[in-house]
């Protein structure tokens, strides 16, 4: 699933090819693609896309109403890709994408440009939710809905409202805070949206290697050397994937990602010259160095293993 450098990296692209555009038309393609009834999508038919945004895994499509509306709130697309989504540029008469199945939603704009929301394959849980304003203020802080509010009605109707705060923007005094309201192990901390968001499996597993702790490191008894490495370590490695994103045309497939360790189970650590090993579970492996990270010792493959400092 893409994380925040390829979202990030994309949003920048859609804004450079797209912001200015008014749109034409909003066309649901799949009957699970329009995650919310009001305010309706067509609302913003005729108002210029002001900008592409990111939040988490989250692109976000602001819209402003016109000038000779200036009383209208904007309104904010806000869309998943999910494990395979794209949303995909179409150029004035370019041809529809061959698999047009694969079709979520398309956003065709005045100037003849378009965006295509696609996602392989026969489940399709990406989608668009469409939110007055801006969806990441509106009492929330850091994205978080307040204590007081109904946080599952409110995440329904904004899938922001019940996110931690961005894993980019938290110093380590915050992250000891949130690592102790959180205790886990490390590598399932990193990837909770609900404690820090915009981290998945690729980067979970790239920090711990960056920051030389082992994924299964209980976040509860972090001291403070080891929060401040995972913050330095978020940091490294989300600025390493950004720029190497920010060379590519479009978005990048998963095997293109920047990697030491995630889904090189068997070849040599860059770092220490180790095997990389792996703990595989039914749906996802984690992948670490025991040379960088557990001082040598092999982690048991199977989920019933033991913390590791």
């Amino acid at each position: 699933m893409p994380e925040i450098p390829e979202i990030r990296a994309h949003a920048e692209r859609l804004e450079t090819l797209a912001a200015g555009e008014v749109l034409k038309r909003v066309e649901p393609l799949s009957f699970t693609a329009l995650k919310t009834a009001s305010p309706s999508p067509d609302d913003a038919v005729g108002w210029p896309l002001r900008s592409v945004g990111q939040r988490a895994k989250f692109l976000l499509l602001r819209f402003a109403p016109p000038a000779s509306d200036p009383a209208a709130d904007g309104l904010t697309f806000v869309v998943h890709l999910m494990q395979g989504g794209r949303l995909r540029v179409l150029e004035p008469g370019a041809k529809r994408p061959r698999r047009p199945r694969d079709g979520l939603a398309r956003f065709e704009f005045e100037s003849g440009v378009g965006l295509m929301l696609t996602e392989p394959g026969t489940q399709k849980r990406g989608g668009v939710w469409v939110l007055a304003g801006d969806p990441t203020a509106d009492g929330l802080v850091a994205g978080r809905a307040p204590e007081s509010a109904d946080t599952a009605s409110i995440a329904a109707a904004n899938p922001l409202a019940g996110l931690g705060p961005e894993a980019t923007d938290i110093d380590a005094a915050a992250m000891a805070e949130l690592m102790a309201a959180h205790p886990s192990r490390l590598h399932n901390f990193l990837r909770d949206q609900r404690a820090i968001s915009g981290l998945g499996r690729r980067l979970a597993n790239e920090i711990c290697h960056r920051a030389k702790l082992s994924p299964f490191a209980p976040t509860g008894r972090m001291d403070s050397d080891g929060v401040e490495a995972v913050v330095a370590a978020i940091g490294a490695v989300v600025d390493e994937s950004l720029a190497a994103e920010r060379q590519l045309p479009q978005m990048s497939r998963s095997a293109e990602r920047p990697s030491a360790v995630h889904s090189r189970t068997g070849e040599q650590c860059p770092v220490c010259g180790d095997v990389v090993r792996a703990v595989e579970y039914r749906d996802y492996s984690v992948n670490y160095c025991a040379g960088c990270q557990t001082s040598g010792r092999i982690l048991a493959d199977n989920t019933t293993s033991k913390f590791l400092r």
